[in-house]
């Protein structure tokens, strides 16, 4: 592909991803705004419980086989056929098992209404099996335009199905349909727009062939998953549901700022860096490019949103999910560093190396096990610092293999982040200083985007970011991304 179309569908994929991404994160603030007004912490810890299992379950169903088709040199019809008859027959398979596990989870928890919970929100794996084939589709041809559309309307209807059910007093199982028909939904829009050809004559040879690479990112997909969840089940189970829900919360509001621009960069990263293979210095370019716009966004909205989370929390959800500021703040210094750490992925998938990610990710949960272990008689915001140092401390075993396969030095990593680093904080520590003595909660979080946004935008603008001039200047179409 010529370096001018590719520059192209970057510059789309980075617009189109942020408006998808961006629209998904605001139907979610608002569902979540309201449901939370309606649901308490136990609601929310009675999904968020589950929310492991449903996710481990997952990852086996989809075996890794949307970045294995993505890779793939040339990925025929049959390839997509053969994938979605294996990935829904996996799926109905582990719904089976898990059907008769769910007692067995109940007792784990001391929480016998969890039985009925699990096997209504175990479904939404299963349906979401349906759309792997068409998902890899789009990622493969960087349809960024069509996967967007497809979120937001389906994040719309499920998060109304939601909110009706919740009104209506349905408690938890409001979440948990919400969930449910979310991937209902996706799935069957991801064939609206992907009219792929099916037949029950199946070529098991894709399997064999994709299985390779896919296995090792199903077990890499399985530790992060763990990872990502482990927190919810280890305090549903040591401390309690209510406990569960305060911290299922604060994740959720920093997860949905970190997956603005996480999601961007995981529907175009990989694709795009992947057609860079073969010459390091392109590559190498490509990342660094992605790196800056990367800092450039995310440390702002991540350590911003850190200190106006109390005002959120109050203002949106009232105060009695107040518990979940300290968890909300500590998570979002991870948020900042988080779609770093899967731009490194992105590189080390597109150069077709499984492995190292598997096993970085293995060895990354296995030591973020044993802290959750040794902190947690040490109280949960004790737990959660331990869990966002060592993932940070860990972008320097990413930038090592980085480092070895393109040739992308410390050096080359420091110029493109620290200076957003540095700026970011400055801000935010002027920004807090200057709004400390306003005690209304609706002014002061005005107050902290106005004068923290004002002070970014224009230190970008008087120290002449690049990423800053061209992000403005596509955005005003005068010029393609470059």
């Amino acid at each position: 592909m010529a370096d001018s179309s590719l520059k192209d569908k970057t510059a789309k994929g980075l617009l189109w991803g942020g408006i998808g991404n961006g629209g998904m994160q605001v139907l979610n603030l608002i569902f979540g705004i309201f449901l939370a007004r309606l649901l308490d912490s136990t609601d929310y810890g009675m999904v968020a419980v589950l929310t492991i299992f449903s996710a481990m379950a997952g990852v086996f169903t989809e075996s890794g086989f949307i970045m294995a088709l993505v890779n793939k040199k040339d990925a025929t019809p049959e390839d997509y056929n053969a994938v979605f008859w294996f990935n829904i027959t996996v799926g109905a398979i582990i719904y089976i098992i898990l059907f008769f596990c769910t007692p067995l989870i109940a007792r784990f928890y001391n929480t016998p209404d969890l039985v009925r919970l699990a096997h209504f929100q175990f479904l939404g794996f299963v349906f979401s099996s349906f759309g792997t084939a068409p998902t890899a589709y789009l990622v493969r041809n960087l349809m960024v335009k069509q996967r967007s559309v497809v979120t937001i309307v389906a994040m719309t209807l499920s998060g109304i199905v939601g909110l009706v059910m919740a009104f209506n007093g349905y408690g938890y199982w409001s979440l948990a349909t919400q969930t449910v028909v979310y991937t209902a939904l996706t799935s069957i829009l991801l064939w609206s727009v992907v009219r792929l050809k099916l037949s029950f004559r199946i070529r098991f040879q894709t399997i064999r062939e994709l299985f390779p690479f896919g296995s090792k990112l199903l077990i890499t997909s399985l530790f992060t998953n763990i990872n990502n969840n482990v927190f919810s089940s280890l305090i549903g189970r040591f401390y309690s549901i209510r406990e569960a829900g305060y911290f299922s919360q604060g994740n959720k509001w920093v997860m949905m700022g970190s997956m603005s621009i996480l999601g961007t960069l995981n529907g175009i990263g990989q694709p795009v860096l992947r057609q860079a293979v073969g010459d390091n210095d392109r590559q190498k370019n490509i990342f660094r490019k992605l790196l800056r716009f990367t800092a450039f966004v995310c440390f702002p909205m991540m350590f911003g949103l850190g200190i106006v989370s109390k005002e959120v929390i109050v203002i949106t959800v009232t105060e009695k999910w107040l518990p979940s500021v300290p968890v909300m703040q500590l998570l979002c210094v991870w948020g900042a560093f988080m779609p770093i750490s899967s731009l490194y992925v992105s590189l080390v998938n597109s150069l077709n190396r499984p492995n190292i990610y598997m096993w970085n990710t293995i060895a990354l949960g296995l030591l973020q096990l044993a802290c959750l272990v040794l902190s947690y008689p040490m109280g949960l915001n004790f737990m959660i610092s331990a869990f966002v140092t060592v993932n940070i401390l860990w972008l320097f075993v990413w930038q090592h293999f980085a480092h070895k396969y393109i040739g992308l030095t410390m050096n080359d990593v420091v110029r493109d982040t620290l200076p957003y680093l540095a700026i970011t904080l400055g801000v935010m520590a002027v920004t807090i200083f200057l709004t400390r003595p306003i005690e209304n909660m609706y002014l002061s979080l005005i107050a902290k985007i106005l004068i923290a946004g004002g002070l970014y935008v224009g230190s970008m603008w008087m120290l002449g970011s690049q990423i800053f001039k061209e992000s403005v200047d596509y955005l005003l179409k005068r010029k393609k991304f470059e």
